[in-house]
């Protein structure tokens, strides 16, 4: 207290360079994984010779795209809800639109919007429908389809 009995403020911070540096950092992407970093890239190289072997149909190639900018947009929508604290869309249903080929689309959203980049549950999940993804093109690509489906 000050000697006219008022009550005075003693440590002082100045908020507005903490938020600055708050702002900097949600302004700049996520930081790339190994995994994250190579995983679209070596789906590419992936599709293009299981494709080149076994020839793909090119609906598949647009069915990955297509998703991946639906999830992308999804991400974005549950992001901007997030934010103005609206209702949000679920985590299955963003899993189910990575599982079904958005997950490029979902690993871009979660870096540069860095929307459910860091919950481990989410992410440790989003990493085993990629993976079922991926297992899943490559049976339903090759020969090995006509062995699990007669």
């Amino acid at each position: 207290m000050a000697p006219d009995g008022k009550k005075r403020a003693k440590r002082v911070e100045v908020i507005r360079a903490t938020r600055l540096r708050l702002k900097a950092r949600n302004e700049n992407p996520a930081q790339w994984g190994t995994a994250t970093l190579f995983a679209i890239p070596a789906f590419f190289i992936l599709f293009t010779i299981t494709a080149f072997f076994w020839k793909v149909p090119g609906w598949v190639g647009v069915l990955y795209v297509g998703a991946s900018v639906l999830c992308f947009v999804v991400y974005a929508s549950d992001k901007s809800a997030a934010a103005a604290d609206r209702r949000r869309v679920s985590e299955d249903t963003l899993l189910a639109l990575g599982l079904i080929g958005g997950w490029p689309g979902a690993i871009v959203a979660q870096q540069f919007l860095r929307h459910k980049s860091s919950k481990i549950s989410f992410r440790t999940k989003f990493w085993a429908t990629v993976i079922a993804n991926v297992l899943g093109f490559l049976v339903l690509s090759s020969p090995v389809r006509s062995v699990v489906f007669t």
